[in-house]
């Protein structure tokens, strides 16, 4: 069983789209996805620096348009060609880490690639502006016992926002009590602060639900063709209006995605493919899913490997409903 997860805000890096340009097909779903989120992505993914492409309104469409476009590239579908049910014989289940459920909800067919580049656009910008009204931020907590480290950061005074397994935890609040988790961390853990605007999936984003919610009531969502997690609990979604509901509401909600990798491991999964930028989430996977083969999909030189894992784990015949 082969499940294909999309990365989340972090995992960009300059000028990691420059490889995939000599892909004629590639080169025009990024162009396509420029024109839908009136962002210039191929610049940005090209020329654009690190500082830049960290600006939340960047990153999040980038990093959405990566995945769906890396995704085409591995089963020769062109810019044009609907995702959903021209891919649900090649994956099993999919799921994303934050931003990346948007990318998901395209794979598993909940949404249009256009419209989640347009939900995208939406997102991160008014995660932006969220962020902006005060100062806030977040950390990576990594090693440590797990349950000592939810109680101090609980106990400082933040909110455990992306709990990933695999020993890292993200803290998120205030500047001056993510300062406080640093200088008295946890037992054999360390806090490395993360370079985000904001105390993301947070009530700090209350704001940004709003905003996204109301261009969510524009999209008219079909039902899963692939199954889908959601970062909530982990649990797989029932309908496509329950996926649109969960993607809006997550943004200030915490990410669980050691709960998806869970599920991944009850439903069987064999195989694991991380859409482009890959790295972070098959990362975690190779400590929390034993026996999982993964694959990461960076450049074009992956493409291979990625149609070969394709080919060896896809194909599963139980219902969705399992």
């Amino acid at each position: 069983m082969l499940a294909v997860v999309c990365p989340g805000q972090g995992a960009q890096s300059p000028g990691m789209l420059t490889p995939w340009l000599d892909l004629p097909e590639v080169a025009a779903s990024l162009r396509r996805a420029s024109d839908v989120t009136g962002i210039d992505l191929v610049t940005h993914g090209t020329t654009s620096d690190a500082d830049t492409i960290r600006d939340t309104a960047v990153a999040q469409p980038l990093l959405v348009a990566s995945a769906l476009a890396s995704l085409r590239a591995v089963l020769g579908l062109d810019a044009d060609a609907p995702l959903g049910a021209a891919v649900a014989g090649s994956v099993d289940v999919t799921a994303g880490h934050s931003v990346g459920e948007l990318a998901a909800a395209a794979v598993a067919g909940v949404l249009t690639a256009d419209e989640a580049l347009r939900l995208v656009a939406v997102r991160g910008a008014a995660m932006a502006r969220a962020a902006a009204v005060a100062p806030t931020g977040m950390s990576a907590v990594l090693g440590g016992d797990p349950a000592e480290v939810l109680a101090a950061i609980e106990g400082a005074g933040l909110v455990a926002a992306n709990v990933n397994g695999g020993g890292q935890v993200v803290a998120a609040g205030s500047l001056d009590a993510l300062a406080a988790l640093a200088a008295a961390p946890p037992t054999r853990a360390r806090v490395v602060t993360l370079q985000v605007a904001g105390a993301f999936h947070t009530d700090v984003m209350a704001p940004a639900v709003d905003e996204l919610r109301t261009a969510a009531g524009a999209v008219a969502p079909q039902e899963p063709a692939v199954r889908l997690l959601t970062n909530a609990d982990g649990s797989l979604v029932p309908s496509g209006a329950r996926a649109l509901e969960l993607l809006v509401a997550q943004v200030a909600h915490p990410v669980r995605w050691d709960l998806c990798q869970e599920t991944l491991v009850g439903l069987g999964v064999t195989g694991l493919l991380e859409l482009a930028p890959g790295g972070v989430l098959t990362g975690l996977a190779r400590r929390t899913l034993p026996g999982v083969e993964t694959v990461a999909v960076k450049t074009p030189a992956d493409l291979d490997a990625a149609r070969d894992l394709v080919r060896r784990h896809a194909g599963t015949t139980e219902e969705l409903s399992s």
